[in-house]
């Protein structure tokens, strides 16, 4: 898939993320919006995972950690064929599976996570098992910059680096805000890139929107011995002018007024892309 077929792509799953989030009730609008290009990048190039080799040891695994911004995932697994795009409009709904968080009652879904902090831990598991199996699946999680304010990340990279885990990469969605303010008024994390080369990280800055910069950044060969940390520079709110680095658009539902604005500056942009390509 081409970096002009994924960003066309990039344009249906933010409008059918949108729209779930509306019928929902409830959802992380923005920071959904900041990591949908990070999974397009990961489910349509780089993981060796499919509907059909879903339960095969040597796929590669995928955590979610930054659980709130479930509804971007549940876009890319719909786009992707994990589940019927029509269950979407169950999300939230009574009865349903698909909850504001990953759990593992989606098909497609490897861990539970929402519970900040949870997720790398975890991936140390996966990769660590993967090093004592000789087994040649890779790891990968999804991180948010706010999260980093959970001490078990930085336990987990501790572990990680000292196991020599080179199996794992970890990204992170540095949109620099969380739901009470930008990260370095909250709780600062900076400079982000320093603390994990520290931790014996391999550490590599991204523009987390560029398709190129992302494909080279989760498919170049890792540092042997060293975890790959990936800081991937968003914007919260992608894509949609009124909800970009706004902090209220960390959680938040589109009124039916907004979301008809959200829609119409996508498809704006949509042709726009799609008539600079002829």
């Amino acid at each position: 898939m081409t970096n002009h077929e994924l960003q066309l792509k990039a344009f249906a799953l933010r409008r059918a993320m949108l729209r779930l989030i509306v019928n929902a009730g409830a959802g992380h609008t923005g920071g959904g919006l900041s990591c949908l290009d990070i999974l397009n990048v990961l489910y349509n190039r780089v993981l060796n995972v499919s509907p059909q080799t879903f339960t095969c040891p040597t796929r590669d695994r995928y955590v979610q950690s930054k659980g709130h911004c479930v509804e971007a995932l549940y876009a890319v697994l719909a786009d992707r064929g994990f589940f019927r795009a029509s269950d979407l409009d169950t999300v939230c709904h009574y009865q349903s599976h698909y909850v504001g968080h990953p759990t593992r009652h989606i098909p497609g879904v490897e861990m539970n996570t929402g519970a900040l902090g949870h997720g790398l831990p975890i991936c140390i598991g996966m990769a660590l098992a993967a090093k004592m199996d000789r087994a040649p699946y890779r790891v990968f999680t999804l991180l948010g910059d706010g999260e980093l304010a959970e001490g078990s990340n930085w336990e987990a990279g501790l572990a990680a680096a000292h196991y020599k885990l080179d199996n794992l990469t970890a990204i992170l969605d540095h949109n620099t805000l969380q739901i009470t303010g930008h990260t370095r008024d909250v709780m600062s994390n900076e400079p982000v890139d320093e603390k994990w080369r520290s931790f014996g990280w391999h550490v590599r800055i991204v523009n987390g929107h560029d398709y190129a910069e992302l494909t080279r950044a989760l498919t170049d060969p890792p540092e042997p011995g060293k975890p790959t940390f990936i800081i991937a520079n968003t914007v919260k709110g992608k894509g949609v002018s009124f909800m970009e680095n706004v902090a209220k658009w960390h959680h938040g539902v589109p009124s039916e007024a907004e979301l008809k604005q959200a829609l119409a500056e996508l498809d704006a942009a949509e042709t726009k892309l799609k008539e600079a390509a002829k």
